[in-house]
């Protein structure tokens, strides 16, 4: 396991602070660089690492350091320099160690340490011996254990979030052909990017229930562990069971509204990237995304130009990127960025949070999906209504699965299934048509998020529309 200590302060830690935190450790120890140096790592004598720090990042957005951290008192608001460090607890000294670091951080910079209790300004010697430890089989700071199938990673804190660690972790795992396996206990939540990160087979979160030993935190499936990974415990039927701590919690009425949403673009020099996104926030919540980055902590201001410039660097690889909202209006999108023979397309997933007091703006969704298509691009647009969390994190529990609102195809799509077909679905459905006559998209209204018979009806209608398309073709 892993113990994560951040320091969160005013000013960047500088070279020389940074010296002064690692040596917390007394003269005996080492240090090592990774990452061409954005990785600090404090070494015991025969080099196995003990604390990784990763580069301090200027926290720019407003509310992310509550947002991932919570409302304690002595937590700053941003802007402010966030510096974490991770420790391997193989050996005893190491979350002290890490502790000393941030403590010693914070006290020069006039900082706090996340969490509280982990800070001190001691030197911790390294009294373990660790020859008599087994060597870690990766130096990757987010990985605990490592075999031919799965990077398994051990959390305890309280909300997992994609922080950079976890990211290289699961772009080195999908490299590998390795599954991304995260073990936390079961009062750990997840924030949205990590559960989009894990989902599908074989990635998964597992719970360590002291009274159910192993489960899957998604699907409730219980796990053991065999052949080097996690995976479903299978009855003579081969029918994996569900584990008792996986049930649904009581309705408070919190509601999440999804708006999922594709467009395509030529490949010109033009271009500007992150505009149907900022077109949706700004409908849904009156104010445009706050923040952006390819991690979490988000720490970059909002600028679709900046996204634009990474993705060009990055092509012909895809981008993904987190973007949040403001602090009063819990909102957080994934985007992932490609690069097709047909153009330059985006992929974006728009969450927004509600508590039983506020109504979802559901009345906004068919104008957005007219501007989107004659503004923006859109190839197709679903939206979606659940009950869930309106602070957006993930429990361990049940919960329902999203009811669909709507299904917009842009004008794009509408040509490619042919316009008679997509207006006559086999459904007692009539979509609006959105923009010119001659090149329209089509609105289709599924319910108000409240019948799951929506689910039915809007898999007849792609089932309509893939069969149309595939007649045309």
């Amino acid at each position: 396991m892993t113990k994560d200590v951040i320091a969160l302060t005013p000013k960047m830690p500088d070279l020389r602070t940074l010296l002064a935190g690692l040596y917390a450790g007394g003269p005996d120890l080492g240090v090592n660089t990774l990452a061409d140096g954005a990785v600090i790592q404090l070494c015991a004598p025969d080099g196995r690492p003990l604390v990784s720090v990763e580069a301090p990042i200027l926290i720019q957005v407003p509310g992310e350091t509550a947002r991932l951290l919570g409302t304690g008192p002595d937590l700053p608001e941003s802007p402010v320099w966030w510096t974490e460090a991770r420790a391997s607890t193989a050996v005893a000294e190491g979350g002290r160690l890490a502790g000393s670091f941030a403590g010693r951080l914070a006290t020069v910079l006039g900082g706090t340490v996340w969490p509280p209790e982990a800070a001190s300004t001691d030197i911790v010697p390294l009294t373990t011996d660790v020859s008599a430890i087994p060597v870690p089989a990766t130096s990757a700071p987010a990985v605990d254990v490592l075999t031919a199938k799965a990077a398994v990673v051990i959390q305890d804190r309280p909300l997992v979030t994609m922080t950079s660690w976890l990211t290289d972790a699961l772009r080195s795992a999908t490299t590998d052909d390795r599954a991304l396996q995260i073990v936390t206990p079961p009062t750990t939540r997840l924030t949205l990017p990590t559960r989009t990160a894990l989902h599908g087979h074989p990635n998964r979160w597992i719970i360590q229930d002291p009274d159910n030993g192993f489960y899957d935190g998604l699907s409730g499936a219980v796990l053991h562990w065999k052949g080097g990974t996690f995976t479903p415990v299978l009855d003579e039927n081969g029918t994996a069971s569900v584990a008792k701590a996986f049930t649904a919690t009581p309705d408070t009425g919190e509601r999440q509204l999804i708006v999922s949403l594709r467009t395509r673009h030529p490949a010109d020099e033009d271009l500007i990237l992150g505009r149907a996104l900022e077109t949706a926030w700004h409908t849904l919540t009156g104010t445009p995304p706050a923040g952006w980055s390819t991690a979490e902590p988000v720490n970059l201001p909002w600028s679709s130009r900046q996204l634009t410039d990474l993705a060009g660097a990055r092509a012909p690889q895809p981008t993904w990127l987190i973007a949040v909202g403001h602090p009063d209006r819990p909102a957080i999108a994934t985007v992932r960025i490609t690069r097709t023979p047909a153009g330059v397309e985006e992929d974006v997933t728009l969450t927004l949070g509600y508590s039983k007091d506020e109504t979802p703006p559901l009345d906004t969704i068919e104008p957005l999906a007219g501007t989107l298509a004659a503004e923006r691009g859109l190839t197709s647009m679903l939206t979606s209504l659940r009950t869930a969390r309106r602070d957006l994190t993930i429990p361990p529990h049940f919960e329902t699965p999203p009811i669909p609102v709507s299904f917009t195809l842009g004008p794009e799509s509408v040509r490619d299934i042919g316009r008679n077909q997509a207006l006559r679905p086999p459904l007692n459905l009539s979509p609006t048509q959105l923009g010119p006559a001659t090149e329209p998209a089509l609105h289709y209204p599924l319910g108000d998020g409240t019948d799951p018979h929506a689910w039915t009806a809007l898999q007849q209608l792609t089932r309509h529309l893939r069969q149309a398309a595939t007649h045309r073709g």
